[in-house]
């Protein structure tokens, strides 16, 4: 009865259960109506970055049930939504879709091809390992990993997808660097991530000290850059760049004002120099004819003192016809004197002339100091660092020329107002030597022997004051000698001043030509660098990409594709587990029976 019972049970059971799997809905196929598709792609990699294998998880999102079709080069699909069948035919795939949620899986074909070639290499203690070798290692390890583009596939993704590469390495392991990469700790883990800009090729590398090495595998997700740039901050730059290029043409303007007084200033120092020559060349002359002069007076004063003296003793049988020759002999050398003087008057006056144009160049010299922050600030400005080398060595020569010139100043100063006394002395020396011999002549052509006494006494009186005449020339020839050995030094200090000069008006001159080219080269800065702002935005910014399929490009209304692509693990091996004694194989009936347990 009970046996009965239940097998009752089991037919009532059947006949519910039976229908859900044996019985076809009576509904019309019906075009379905998809809003978007996503696809996912996977792909497996070796522990040396040697593709394995890909499939594509596709998703759409259906608006309205029914049929729909979708293109892969698949091996096989499969069902991830429900249990209905999908119908492969070559790349074509027909499946019907409720509405909302739609997935199914795809395994690519063996030929497939990603974007992106990965290699991985290892290299333990300075040695590359082969990754099978490394399980339970303990060294010093770095790890290699480089993307380049795939030729062979789809280049849109390679240009316009950003790659995150990532893995994970235990705490445990010792000093982790990863250059270009972050470090960032995960639990028990140290996770180091770099980032590959799209359209870049890439080398990455992480060095760790490792003990019992075991490796998860190196992980990459590719998405589109969604790196919109905003150039509004751009016009802060680009008036920067504005204000850099007004202030090289203000430089320009600068050094050009400073090329035509460096120019003034030559022309002043050759004419100090060509007067400073001609009054070296005078006081040479006159020191060398000082000894003439003083000689010549000498035998002047010789011959009064001798005059005087023979009058004195005998005067009635003195010969005067001597005496005669003597007011001849003190013209000519008053007319000497006369000459030096006039000589003099032409040096000072050309070199006032030749002083006055150094002067004004000098006064027209900049007197603003340039500090060590601003000539750094120049040389940080982008400028060519070639022509702000020559701009610092030119200004700190003209600086030092204008250090030079203020300390000899006083010394150029003095020389005009020390010519004019001296010539002043020389023109009244030659005057007074005139007058004696005017005096000497008149006296003698109204001599006779009743007036001797008073020739006598004249003549003592004139050779008692020449004696104080010929102390004073002889003073003022021993000036002039050493005015001439000590204008000797200052003449070379002016040719000096002169080749600086010279030398400072070529820099500048190469100066100028540098900064006119620079400002050349910058006055459409700005616009140069708007156009390199462009350029780059639309290198990088890639918000305007419009997703293809990676499976087919038959597909159409596909809003995203993912990549996710992992290499295999390095793992110890494990130690061989004991085999289960294996269930026995539960038969249909009773997998029903358990579904009303």
């Amino acid at each position: 009865m009970m046996r009965k019972k239940q097998m009752r049970y089991s037919a009532l059971a059947l006949m519910l259960f039976l229908p859900s799997f044996l019985s076809v809905p009576a509904v019309a196929e019906t075009a379905g109506e998809v809003n978007s598709k996503d696809e996912v792609v996977y792909a497996t990699l070796n522990a040396r970055g040697d593709l394995d294998h890909i499939y594509v998880v596709n998703t759409f999102d259906v608006e309205k049930a029914g049929r729909i079709l979708d293109y892969g080069d698949f091996k096989s699909v499969k069902n991830l939504t429900d249990l209905k069948k999908l119908e492969q035919e070559g790349q074509k795939i027909e499946m019907e879709a409720p509405e909302g949620k739609f997935t199914y899986q795809g395994n690519m074909m063996e030929h497939a091809q990603l974007p992106w070639n990965v290699e991985v290499s290892y290299v333990l203690d300075g040695r590359e390992v082969e990754p099978e070798e490394l399980a339970g290692k303990t060294g010093h390890l770095e790890i290699t990993m480089k993307t380049t583009e795939n030729k062979r596939a789809e280049s849109a993704f390679y240009e316009n997808y950003l790659l995150q590469v990532s893995l994970s390495l235990p705490n445990t392991y010792e000093n982790i660097e990863a250059a270009d990469g972050m470090v960032a700790s995960a639990g028990k883990n140290k996770q180091v991530t770099f980032t590959v800009l799209p359209g870049k090729e890439k080398d990455l590398s992480v060095e760790a000290d490792v003990e019992d090495f075991e490796f998860s595998g190196v992980e990459i997700a590719a998405v589109p850059s969604s790196l919109p740039i905003d150039d509004a901050g751009t016009e802060n730059l680009t008036d920067d760049m504005s204000d850099l290029s007004k202030a090289i043409g203000t430089l320009n303007n600068g050094v050009a004002d400073l090329k035509e007084g460096v120019s003034r200033l030559n022309t002043g120092a050759a004419s100090l120099r060509d007067g400073s020559l001609q009054y070296k060349n005078g006081v040479r002359e006159l020191s060398g004819s000082s000894s003439q002069i003083v000689g010549a007076s000498s035998t002047i004063g010789d011959a009064l003192a001798t005059i005087n003296q023979s009058l004195s003793e005998n005067p009635a049988h003195m010969d005067l016809s001597a005496l005669s020759e003597l007011p001849a002999a003190l013209r000519g050398l008053a007319d000497g004197l006369q000459q030096a003087t006039g000589g003099l008057t032409t040096l000072e006056k050309n070199y006032s002339q030749a002083f006055a144009a150094l002067d004004g160049a000098m006064e027209e010299m900049p007197a603003s100091q340039v500090t060590e922050a601003d000539i750094a600030a120049l040389y940080e400005s982008g400028a060519d660092p070639q022509v702000v080398d020559q701009l610092v060595k030119s200004y700190k020569a003209s600086q030092n020329v204008k250090a030079t010139y203020a300390s000899v100043k006083e010394a150029f100063t003095s020389v005009s107002p020390a010519l004019i006394q001296v010539s002043g002395s020389v023109s009244g020396m030659s005057g007074q030597l005139a007058s004696i011999s005017t005096n000497l002549s008149a006296s003698l052509e109204e001599m006779d022997l009743s007036g001797l006494a008073r020739l006598q006494k004249g003549l003592s009186d004139l050779s008692a004051q020449y004696g104080e005449f010929h102390s004073e020339l002889a003073g003022y020839t021993a000036g002039v000698e050493e005015l001439s050995t000590s204008y000797m030094n200052l003449h070379s200090g002016i040719v000096k001043l002169t080749g600086g000069a010279d030398e400072l008006a070529s820099g500048v001159d190469e100066l100028h030509k540098g900064t006119r080219e620079l400002q050349q080269e910058t006055k459409n800065l700005p616009d140069k660098m708007e156009q390199e702002i462009n350029k780059m935005i639309q290198e990088y910014d890639k918000s305007d990409f419009k997703p293809v399929s990676f499976v087919s490009s038959k597909n159409e209304k596909v809003s995203s594709v993912q990549f996710v692509i992992k290499t295999e693990s390095i793992e110890k091996e494990a130690e061989e587990e004991k085999k289960a004694k294996p269930e026995k194989e539960k038969g249909f009936w009773d997998l029903l029976m358990e579904l009303f347990r």
